[in-house]
């Protein structure tokens, strides 16, 4: 038959046929396979989700083999040439580019919530001065939940979009608001005027020293950084903010879900940890020294390397070329020139080679947001704000999907089995014993 995979049981002689849909079974039909009638069933076992698909999804397409990125099927590496972010977000949450009227539409949207509570100011002043601002970012989002008790109401498709809007307009006052707190700063207001990325600028340097870097070079800079981290199909904060969301919480509480997750060094971090890297690595005569220690296992190749591609990441070519642009009005980060040489190197030897070992998103980044006088710590508050607009969608596709219920994996459990309490363990008073130990 066609379509349909064949497993024989050697337990039992048995044989089994499920229906093979875009190359995956369902989990549920292994519960078909058991020795007895009353055994539980057949599991699958996969720790960190290697091999498990959790969803049917529209939004991005990766092809790891090959380098391929594409958001609702348009190219990445065309979005980021000839694509605004707030364009591309659209594209997203919508499911197609909005001609003209639509965005127009779309931009007074976001306009229109492009503000927060007084309240909301007085939270985030209440952070300590030395606070970090994901964590800032993460709170604060959580506490939008108690100002916008419609947001419950999940299933409405009204409700939905309005959310979307909210948070989209609201995330990146957050982050330049959690900035400016760590630096001793005041809140800069919004400029509904300015493009999405100029407007965060104004927000984040308006009237401080660092002024001077609202240039519009370094606003396109960003808002391409911005696309390329829009989505990116099942990730740790994303499979987050859909487990978070399947239990039907609000938005505002599954995206602060999400944030946390993206928060770990693992994930939204690791741009930062490619800087600490090159800090290490300290010029390019260190660099062979280095690579001998990465195959001995002394250190570690930050920056190479994804669980999903196993080629040229598409987004670091990108950003090498955006890096360029960025160094013509800052001047030259000397880390790029490291990095670039590391890279070289690297791809020149086997045994990197052999293990697809490539540049991934996090190799340059971070060395552009350090040239445009960002701080290691607001890496990851860069990468949340745009990675919203892709939770969002992943949230919305899977509260209207039919067959999604409220997240559950199994385990497998590997502890005692039943035992019995000792006698001495009797409820009432507390032992001699034990008041002793508490004196």
């Amino acid at each position: 038959m066609e379509n349909t995979v064949t497993i024989i049981d050697n337990r039992t002689g048995k044989q089994y046929t499920f229906t093979d849909t875009h190359d995956t079974i369902r989990a549920m039909d292994l519960r078909n396979i058991k020795v007895a009638p009353d055994d539980f069933g057949m599991m699958s076992y996969d720790p960190a989700f290697m091999n498990t698909a959790s969803c049917e999804s529209r939004i991005t397409f990766i092809d790891g083999d090959k380098g391929i990125l594409r958001y609702r099927g348009y190219d990445i590496a065309d979005l980021a040439e000839r694509c605004s972010f707030p364009q591309v977000a659209y594209l997203v949450i919508h499911g197609e580019l909005p001609d003209a009227e639509q965005e127009r539409e779309w931009l007074a949207a976001l306009r229109i919530h492009m503000g927060i509570f007084e309240n909301i100011k007085k939270f985030m002043e209440g952070f300590r001065y030395d606070a970090h601002p994901m964590g800032m970012l993460v709170s604060t989002l959580a506490a939008l939940s108690t100002f916008y008790p419609d947001s419950r109401h999940v299933r409405d498709h009204e409700t939905q979009m309005h959310c979307i809007r909210r948070i989209i307009g609201k995330i990146p006052i957050i982050a330049a608001y959690g900035y400016r707190h760590s630096k001793g700063l005041d809140y800069i207001s919004p400029e509904p005027k300015l493009g999405y990325a100029e407007n965060f600028m104004h927000m984040l340097w308006d009237r401080s020293p660092l002024e001077h870097l609202k240039h519009p070079v370094l606003a396109r800079a960003l808002d391409v950084l911005f696309i390329l981290h829009i989505d990116h199909e099942q990730n740790c904060s994303t499979n987050a903010m859909r487990a978070v969301g399947s239990s039907e919480a609000d938005p505002f509480l599954s995206i602060a879900g999400a944030a946390a997750a993206l928060a770990g060094p693992l994930h939204g971090g690791a741009n930062e940890e490619v800087l600490k890297m090159l800090d290490e690595i300290g010029s390019i005569d260190n660099i062979p020294a280095f690579i001998q220690g990465v195959k001995e296992g002394h250190h570690k190749l930050m920056g190479f390397g994804h669980r999903v591609y196993k080629n040229y990441d598409p987004r670091a070519r990108i950003i090498k070329r955006t890096a360029e642009e960025v160094f013509e009005v800052t001047g030259r980060n000397k880390k790029i020139d490291l990095a670039m040489e590391l890279e070289r190197i690297a791809l020149a030897d086997e045994y990197f080679v052999s293990r697809k070992l490539y540049p991934n998103v996090d190799f340059y980044s971070g060395i552009i947001y350090e040239a445009m006088g960002l701080e290691a710590k607001m890496f990851t508050v860069l990468f949340a704000i745009p990675r919203a607009v892709g939770w969002l969608a992943q949230w919305q596709e899977l509260i209207n999907d039919p067959a999604q219920k409220i997240a559950r994996p199994r385990q497998i459990y590997t502890g005692y089995e039943r035992r019995k309490l000792p006698d001495s363990y009797t409820y009432g008073a507390p032992s001699e014993e034990s008041l002793a130990y508490t004196r």
